[in-house]
C-alpha cells in the first residue's frame, strides 16, 4: 500500500503529546512490513530542515485559502527526508514558519508580540490545519501519486476526507483513495472546531450543505465533517465505547453521540508501544545507572535507579526542572511515582487530595511527582514538599526532562494515573516495562490495566477511591515479594504479546483495507 500520514506532530521532529509517538511508530511499523509510507507535517519555525538532512522537494504550489470577503491563495513549498525508511515531508509556509510552538504560543513569541500570550492557542489554528491538508493533497496531485490510504490524525487533519471528495478536481483524482481518521482525544478543546461559519465555508471551499451538516452545538466541527467520507477510530476500544454509549461523552460536547445519531460507528484500536524504547536491559539508552529485567523477575537494578534519583534530587541539577523537596531514600520504603500534566483531565487534582491523606496516615513510603500545568495544582503539590511533617518523603518536580522521567520510571515501585478520562494512555506501558506497577482509574484505554493482574485499578473518580487503591498496592508490596514480582512479570508479558506496534499495525491494516 501507499500510505500517507497527515499530522501536526512526528517524534524527534515536532512533538507535543502522544500523537507524535503514534504517528512515528505506526509509520515505521508499516514501513517494516514493506509498505510505502509518507508522513506530511508543517515546517514550524523551530524545525531546521537543512540541519536535519532535509532537502527541497517538488514545486512550490499555490493553495486556495479564501476568506469570506476575499479570494486568496497561499504558497506552499516542501522539504523531504527519509528517516528509518519513512519519507518525511515538511510543508513550508510563512504561516507555519512564524510559529515557535506546535499548538500554542511560546514565551519568546509573547515577548515579541504581547498579543501572542504564552500557552494560548494560535489565532489562525484553523487556517493552519486547512493549509496543511490542502497542501498535502495538492502535492500528491502534482507528483502524480495516488495514495491508497490517507491516515488523518486528530481534528487537525480530519477535514482531508471531505476535501478530497468534495473539491473540484480532487474528487476524480482521489476516487480510489481511502481515508481513516483517528481521534486521539475527543475532549472539548481538541476538535479544532470553528464558530465563524462563513469563514469555515470560504477557507475550506466545502459546499454549504457539508458545512451545515457538520455543526456540533452550532459550531463547525471537523470530526463531523469527515464522518461521511472516512472510517473513524479512536485509540482504545473502551474509549470508543465510552464516547458512544456513556455519559462520559458530555466531556466531548456529545461528539460520540452525534456520530452515533448519524449512523457512524467509532472503532477502537488500542495504541501500541515500541518496547525497545523502554527496555531496562539496555540502561545506557535510557540514562539508567544499572540494568535489570522485569520480565524475568530481575529487579536488582531498581535499587541503583532509586539511589541515583535521590542523588539527582539532592543536587537539584536537572536542566529545565525546578525541584521542591528531597527524599531520604530508604530502600526499604516503596516509592510512589507520577509523571503527567497537572490538569483536571489527568486527575492530578484528585491525586493531590488522596496523597495528602496518605502521607498523613502512612509514614513508610516516599513519592516523586514530575510535571507542570495549572498554577493552583502546582502550588498545592509544591506546598506538600515544604511541610515539615512530610520532609524527606516527597519531591515535586516542576517541568519535564525525558532522561529524568526514565529514571523515575526505573526507580519507582508504583505509578499513579488517576485520569478523569484517558483515550488510551501510554505511560502505564512505560512504567510496566520498567517494573513500575501502575495504579489507574479504570477509564478509557486504562482498562488494559487489570486489577491484581498487571497493576491496580479503581472506578470512582474520587480521592477516597484512589486512596483505597494506593493502600491496597502498598499492602501487597509489604507482603510476600512473589506477589509484586508476579504482577510485574504479567505486565511485561502482556505488552510483548498484545501491544507492540507490529501487532497493532495489523489492526490498522484491516482498517485500511476495509476488513473492519
Amino acid at each position: 500500500m501507499i500510505i500517507w500520514m497527515i499530522a501536526r506532530e512526528y517524534r524527534d521532529i515536532a512533538g507535543a503529546g502522544g500523537v507524535k509517538d503514534v504517528v512515528r511508530e505506526l509509520s515505521e511499523a508499516f514501513q517494516r512490513a514493506g509498505h510505502d509510507v509518507t508522513a506530511v507535517l508543517p515546517r514550524y519555525g523551530f524545525v531546521k530542515p537543512d540541519e536535519m538532512g532535509f532537502e527541497p522537494y517538488g514545486d512550490q504550489l499555490e493553495v486556495d485559502m479564501d476568506y469570506a470577503s476575499e479570494e486568496r491563495r497561499e504558497k506552499a513549498g516542501f522539504w523531504r527526508n527519509n528517516i528509518n525508511g519513512v519519507k518525511i515531508i515538511l510543508v513550508e509556509s510563512g504561516r507555519f514558519a512564524e510559529k515557535l510552538g506546535i499548538y500554542t504560543y511560546t514565551e519568546d513569541e509573547e515577548k515579541a508580540d504581547p498579543a501572542h500570550v504564552k500557552g494560548e492557542g494560535h489565532y489562525d489554528y484553523f487556517a493552519m490545519n486547512v493549509l496543511l491538508q490542502k497542501a498535502a493533497l495538492a502535492l500528491a496531485m502534482s507528483l502524480d501519486i495516488h495514495p491508497d490510504v490517507f491516515h488523518c490524525h486528530d481534528g487537525h487533519a480530519a477535514l482531508l476526507p471531505a476535501l478530497m471528495r468534495e473539491l473540484e478536481g480532487m474528487r476524480h483524482y482521489f476516487r480510489s483513495s481511502r481515508a481513516v481518521v483517528t481521534v486521539h482525544n475527543a475532549g472539548i478543546g481538541y476538535h479544532q472546531e470553528v464558530a465563524d461559519i462563513p469563514f469555515a465555508k470560504a477557507i475550506t471551499g466545502l459546499p454549504q450543505r457539508v458545512i451545515y451538516q457538520s455543526l456540533l452545538n452550532g459550531i463547525f466541527d471537523p470530526f463531523l465533517a469527515c464522518a461521511p467520507y472516512a472510517v473513524m477510530n479512536t485509540v482504545s476500544e473502551n474509549y470508543a465505547r465510552e464516547l458512544q454509549e456513556t455519559e462520559l461523552d458530555a466531556l466531548t460536547g456529545w461528539l460520540g453521540h452525534a456520530l452515533a445519531d448519524r449512523g457512524v460507528r467509532l472503532l477502537g484500536i488500542t495504541n501500541g508501544i515500541n518496547t525497545s524504547d523502554f527496555d531496562p536491559r539496555h540502561p545506557e539508552k535510557l540514562g539508567l545507572p544499572a540494568a535489570f529485567d522485569p520480565g524475568r523477575g530481575d529487579l536488582s537494578g531498581k535499587v541503583a535507579c532509586k539511589r541515583f534519583l535521590c542523588e539527582l534530587l539532592r543536587g537539584k541539577a536537572v536542566k529545565d526542572v525546578i525541584i521542591h523537596g528531597i527524599l531520604e531514600c530508604r530502600q526499604s520504603r516503596p516509592l510512589i511515582t507520577a509523571i503527567n500534566r497537572f490538569t483536571e483531565q489527568k486527575g492530578i487534582d484528585v491525586l493531590s487530595e488522596a496523597l495528602v491523606m496518605l502521607l498523613e496516615e502512612d509514614r513508610d513510603f516516599d513519592t516523586v511527582i514530575l510535571g507542570e500545568g495549572k498554577k493552583e495544582i502546582e502550588e498545592r503539590l509544591t506546598g506538600f514538599a515544604v511541610r515539615p511533617d512530610f520532609k524527606g518523603r516527597i519531591a515535586v518536580l516542576i517541568g519535564y526532562d525525558q532522561k529524568l522521567a526514565n529514571i523515575i520510571y526505573g526507580a519507582g515501585d508504583f505509578f499513579v494515573i488517576p485520569s478523569l478520562y484517558e483515550p488510551c494512555g501510554l505511560t502505564d506501558f512505560m512504567a510496566q516495562l520498567m517494573g513500575n506497577i501502575p495504579i489507574v482509574r479504570a477509564t478509557g484505554g486504562l482498562v488494559k490495566v487489570r486489577d491484581g493482574f498487571n497493576g491496580f485499578s479503581y472506578t470512582e473518580n474520587s480521592a477516597s477511591a484512589l486512596l483505597g487503591a494506593m493502600k491496597r498496592a502498598l499492602g501487597v508490596f509489604r507482603g510476600p515479594p512473589e506477589a509484586v514480582e508476579t504482577i510485574i512479570e504479567n505486565a511485561v508479558r502482556n505488552i510483548y504479546k498484545n501491544f507492540t506496534w507490529d501487532m497493532v499495525k495489523n489492526r490498522y491494516a484491516e482498517l485500511y483495507s476495509g476488513q473492519i
